[in-house]
């Protein structure tokens, strides 16, 4: 099974996030699950070739996990290391997995 990310980690990422690991494991997904969601259109994130890898833009990503853009815009607060946002982001996609 795949470690999820913390939200430290998430925020912690540049401008473009590849695929896999980062989004997959953003979300609590398999590789396989999370190039196949991605090739069916079916993640809530546009995802971008570039070449043969796949990234998706990082704004998008925080936007879709209800996440501040950066730690200012949160007042310079830590955010807490809850999973409800990934579990509801999950359960959107489906049951895919």
């Amino acid at each position: 099974m795949t470690t999820p990310l913390s939200i430290a980690e998430i925020l912690d990422q540049p401008a473009m996030v590849p695929l896999w690991p980062t989004v997959g494991r953003a979300l609590g997904l398999s590789e396989s699950t999370t190039y196949q969601l991605g090739a069916e259109g079916r993640l809530p994130v546009e995802v971008v070739s570039l070449g043969r890898r796949k990234f998706v833009r990082h704004v998008d990503l925080l936007a879709w996990l209800h996440l501040p853009e950066n730690s200012d815009a949160a007042g310079g607060a830590t955010p807490t290391a809850s999973s409800e946002h990934v579990e509801t982001a999950a359960k959107q996609i489906g049951s895919a997995r």
